[in-house]
């Protein structure tokens, strides 16, 4: 099945809403568990002051518990659309959780490669949940990160990844999303066929000179890219 490229950035209020609204707790949760696995696994765990930078963040979901997890580091959330952090902002300011150490930035990878958005430190931890398929020119991803991520950094990324067939994409609807809005059905249909496959993402991180990133396939729809700097 051939890639369908769909829009860059949910810029639409009422799209937006509908994603922060969507119970993705299961998910979320198992993204965070195998992170904070992998970083066991590797002995390097954040210490207070490092920055975890989520790229992609949306409203939220991910960099709120990042900051749970590791309460004493600076998570800083990215997102070119100013309307999910708007969300992402709400949600802070609501959380019983303390998220001081929490910040967001409104900013896209465009201008965190060329230096426009700089930061004031490197991350040791560098993520992001569901970004790759929705870019036009994945390689600025893969660019972004040689810039942001400091040496011997931990980067951890998980996306969709493209079925073989139509067919395959409704199974994964109706497995999925069957009691989901319309407005999600239409976005998750967009996204599954704006994936990329296993091998794609592996000729994207070799002409990026990320040969030390390993790209694995998990359950029946994801791809999780990670390793070090």
């Amino acid at each position: 099945m051939q890639r369908l490229p769909e829009p860059e950035l949910m810029n639409d209020p009422l799209q937006a809403k509908a994603y922060a609204d969507a119970d993705f707790s299961c998910e979320d949760e198992g993204f965070i568990c195998r992170l904070q696995e992998y970083l066991v696994g590797l002995g390097k765990i954040p210490a207070p002051g490092n920055l975890i930078i989520d790229l992609g963040c949306g409203p939220g979901n991910i960099s709120e518990r990042l900051q749970g997890l590791w309460p004493l580091t600076d998570v800083l959330g990215i997102d070119g659309s100013q309307a999910m952090l708007d969300l992402a902002k709400q949600r802070q300011r609501k959380s019983a959780v303390d998220l001081q150490g929490l910040s967001y930035r409104c900013a896209n990878l465009c201008s965190l490669v060329s230096g426009a958005t700089d930061l004031s430190s490197s991350a040791v931890v560098v993520v992001s949940n569901s970004l790759l398929h929705h870019l036009h020119k994945p390689h600025l991803l893969w660019d972004a990160i040689k810039h942001l991520a400091a040496p011997g950094a931990v980067v951890f990324h998980r996306d969709l990844r493209r079925p073989l067939s139509s067919e395959q994409v409704i199974e994964l609807k109706n497995k999925y999303m069957h009691n989901s809005p319309s407005i999600l059905i239409r976005d998750y249909l967009a996204s599954l066929h704006a994936a990329f496959t296993l091998k794609e993402v592996q000729f994207q991180l070799h002409h990026a000179g990320l040969d030390q990133l390993k790209v694995i396939e998990v359950e029946d729809r994801y791809l999780e890219v990670f390793g070090t700097m």
